[in-house]
């Protein structure tokens, strides 16, 4: 499981390296593809077969269900960390998260999310207040 958050650099040639209490889950291969809020999601090579295969159950006849596949696929890169643990991040993912220079890489349970540091400090500010005020069981069973 993937937890805490660090602030890594992303080197010049779109590398980053991983977080140390990552490596040994990530080290095998990942994949790492568009994720919500514009931020990147990083899946253990195993996990993202888990929810592709997942995807694929969707009804091909369902607009919303091609619209997320073709999304969340078409950014997908498959990457292995190299013998300095670093991952390179393809251009077009960084476009897409808005990365610069610093970054925040959070453990997301099952997926490892990479944020612009910027962005992810807006988003805690934005997001930190409806989280404390949580008053109804948003996930069941869990409050």
């Amino acid at each position: 499981m993937f937890l805490g958050a660090h602030a890594p650099k992303l080197d010049d040639k779109g590398r980053v390296i991983l977080p140390a209490k990552f490596r040994e889950e990530l080290a095998s291969g990942i994949v790492v593809t568009r994720g919500q809020e514009n931020c990147l999601y990083v899946f253990t090579a195993r996990e993202f077969e888990n929810i592709h295969e997942k995807i694929r159950q969707a009804p091909v006849t369902n607009k919303v269900a091609r619209d997320f596949l073709r999304v969340f696929l078409s950014g997908a890169s498959a990457e292995t960390p190299d013998k300095q643990n670093r991952i390179s991040i393809p251009a077009n993912l960084r476009q897409y998260a808005g990365l610069t220079h610093d970054l925040a890489v959070i453990g997301a349970g099952n997926r490892v999310e990479i944020w612009d540091a910027r962005a992810w400090d807006e988003y805690l500010v934005a997001h930190e207040s409806t989280f404390s005020d949580t008053e109804e069981e948003v996930i069941p069973g869990l409050f």
